[in-house]
């Protein structure tokens, strides 16, 4: 959806400005909210790609005025209440006022290193020969769907080279929304910054991104 989380190529929010790697989290506040998060993820209720989409379905304004993790729990709040998980007299309270639902799944403290370490699989056998292979050129399509999508609104109408054919994975167009894994095949598609940001663009830049073979057309060359 082309919501505040696209902010490719959007003027007015002043440069980025990378912190360094081992900061991590600013307040105590923010580990608890990874660690909730990634225990309410557990459950199974949901998978990453629904998680996205909650934050992403903020109200833009509510959206740009949170720091990164006021946008997780905003969504993880979102998705606790739309799967009966929790009511909005007791996400008010901040405590449980009924005893919560035995039958969902725990994660243990001991057990986060090994789950976090494995991680979750989402590439998938191939069922079909990828229809794009490396060095072809290729356009992104026009598109402004509703619900989720991986596709950059700078990236779309754009013309760029395969720079790397990944394997197949879930798409998380209709992951995100119960309609199945439909697993595609994935591409990395490499874009000169002229082909983007146009005449004014930087010369010596290329932007990838991986991009779903549905995302994508032939060019001509």
């Amino acid at each position: 959806m082309n919501g505040a989380q696209d902010l490719g190529g959007m003027m007015g929010f002043g440069p980025v400005e990378p912190e360094p790697e081992d900061v991590r989290f600013h307040a105590p506040w923010e580990k608890r909210a990874l660690a909730v998060t990634l225990a309410a993820g557990a459950m199974g209720a949901w998978n990453i790609d629904a998680s996205r989409h909650a934050r992403e379905t903020l109200n833009p304004a509510d959206y740009l005025s949170s720091s990164y993790y006021e946008i997780w729990i905003k969504g993880l709040e979102k998705l606790l209440l739309a799967r009966g998980l929790v009511t909005a007299e007791e996400l008010a309270a901040g405590r449980a006022l009924a005893p919560g639902d035995p039958g969902q799944r725990v994660l243990k403290a001991a057990d986060v290193p090994a789950v976090l370490a494995r991680g979750t699989q989402y590439d998938r056998p191939p069922e079909a020969t990828a229809r794009f292979a490396v060095g072809e050129r290729v356009r992104t399509k026009v598109m402004h769907p509703a619900g989720h999508t991986r596709l950059p609104r700078y990236a779309r109408g754009k013309v760029g080279t395969i720079a790397r054919v990944n394997g197949v994975f879930v798409f998380p167009d209709t992951h995100a929304h119960g309609k199945g894994e439909c697993p595609q095949w994935l591409y990395t598609v490499a874009f000169s910054g002229a082909e983007l940001w146009g005449a004014d663009g930087d010369a010596t830049l290329t932007v990838s991104i991986d991009a779903w073979e549905s995302y994508l057309e032939g060019a001509a060359a």
